[in-house]
């Protein structure tokens, strides 16, 4: 009987599953790229792993605008990786990749040159300043594209000189992205500065004198404009280089020193009397001052003439001892 165990063994052998195959070879694993830069509008595998292989071209996100950044999490990353076969798992939830995306800048003193042009058009004076409301404004365009600028409508009021610009770029292009800017226009005057620091007393030459423009409404109204009133005169106090200077801030160089002794000097007719004094007061070429006669301790108004000289006017009696 011993043909009722064969049977069954047979029947076993055959109701039995085959055996599982040997497990396929791993795919190498792949590294993350935590900061990627892109140029195109589109993120791909290989932008964010490396190595991707053939799948390296695979789009797999929109890149963010010109100059912006998008951050792809841990989560996001692995569904990616699995859906195209990547060996990569998250060291943790914190893990991420950065994207930047490629741009070219044009800056606020483009754009501000554009609007220009463009208020000259409605009857602004060349010579105007653009000042922009947003001091910060930049535009970035794809770095693949043409840096050019369009204003596309500008509003301007004369009365108060304010303006409003729609800004484009790159121009002519349908897509490009557009900027409301408003900002207002100042009228600019040349004015001469200081090279350097000059100091009281010092004189000032022309070498020491540079041309800047300024906006016509930051200068004070004694302003000095004319070189002329500038070259050879003194500072009263230390003036700085590149600042505006007032009228008042200069004087003639000072040829009489306060308590300098001097040499006094009357004409009339045919006369001419000279005493020693001391001044009481600073005086440069042709201004009047106070003079002690040293033999009389007498006061008198005297004209300076040159270093360390006065004369004294032939008005009335003059101690002259």
């Amino acid at each position: 009987m011993k043909i009722l165990p064969i049977l069954l063994a047979l029947a076993l052998s055959v109701l039995a599953p085959p055996a599982a195959a040997a497990p396929a070879a791993e795919a190498a694993p792949v590294t993350l790229r935590q900061s990627v830069t892109v140029s195109g509008g589109m993120v791909r595998l290989g932008d964010l792993f490396v190595p991707a292989g053939d799948k390296a071209e695979a789009a797999v996100a929109y890149a963010p605008a010109p100059g912006k950044r998008a951050i792809f999490d841990a989560r996001w990353l692995y569904r990616v990786a699995r859906a195209y076969g990547l060996n990569w798992r998250p060291l943790g939830i914190h893990e991420k990749a950065v994207v930047v995306r490629e741009s070219i800048v044009i800056g606020r003193r483009e754009i501000a040159d554009h609007i220009l042009a463009a208020l000259v058009d409605e009857g602004v004076d060349a010579d105007m300043q653009v000042e922009l409301s947003n001091r910060m404004l930049r535009i970035h365009i794809p770095s693949d594209s043409t840096t050019t600028v369009a204003v596309e409508d500008v509003a301007y009021d004369p009365r108060t000189r304010r303006f409003i610009a729609i800004v484009a770029a790159p121009a002519d292009d349908p897509a490009a992205r557009r900027i409301r800017v408003t900002g207002r226009v100042h009228r600019v005057i040349d004015v001469p500065v200081l090279t350097r620091r000059v100091l009281a007393g010092e004189v000032i030459r022309e070498r020491d004198v540079k041309w800047i423009a300024m906006r016509g409404d930051r200068l004070q109204r004694d302003t000095i404009q004319d070189p002329g009133a500038l070259i050879g005169k003194s500072p009263r106090r230390g003036l700085r280089a590149g600042v505006p200077v007032r009228v008042s801030d200069v004087r003639l160089p000072v040829l009489v020193p306060r308590r300098s002794l001097v040499t006094i000097t009357y004409r009339v007719r045919s006369m001419t009397l000279t005493a020693r004094g001391r001044a009481l007061e600073d005086g440069g070429a042709g201004d009047t001052v106070r003079v002690a006669n040293i033999q009389s301790n007498t006061v008198v108004q005297a004209v300076v003439t040159g270093v360390n000289r006065v004369s004294v006017q032939p008005v009335g009696p003059v101690a002259m001892k």
